[in-house]
């Protein structure tokens, strides 16, 4: 049993017991999320797709950490005119805990 679902214009493929990285939403740590919108759920025998959202499919996650992703580097230069210039950045991200799919 999965389902696809639409966090903050993103979908995610989640199963039950699952653990999820997502762009970072504000929130305490151990909170319900509420705001998680269902396209698809599939069990073994049958398959529901939204138009565009199921209102019968509940998803319970709970918000785990917020972490901070791998650093990328961006470097610009343009040639022969000695312009350069180094940044990095590290987006934040926050950790989500599938606890439960349910179907009404």
């Amino acid at each position: 049993m999965y389902a696809v679902i639409e966090v903050k214009g993103r979908q995610y493929i989640v199963e039950k017991g699952a653990t999820i990285e997502i762009d970072r939403i504000i929130g305490e740590k151990d909170k319900e999320l509420e705001d998680i919108k269902v396209l698809l759920y599939k069990t073994d025998n049958e398959i529901k797709i939204g138009k565009p959202y199921l209102d019968d499919i509940k998803i319970q996650a709970v918000i785990k950490e917020e972490i901070k992703k791998e650093k990328i580097i961006v470097f610009k230069y343009k040639a022969k005119k000695g312009y350069h210039k180094k940044q990095g950045h590290r987006q934040k991200m926050t950790r989500l805990f599938i606890a439960d799919i349910k179907a009404a």
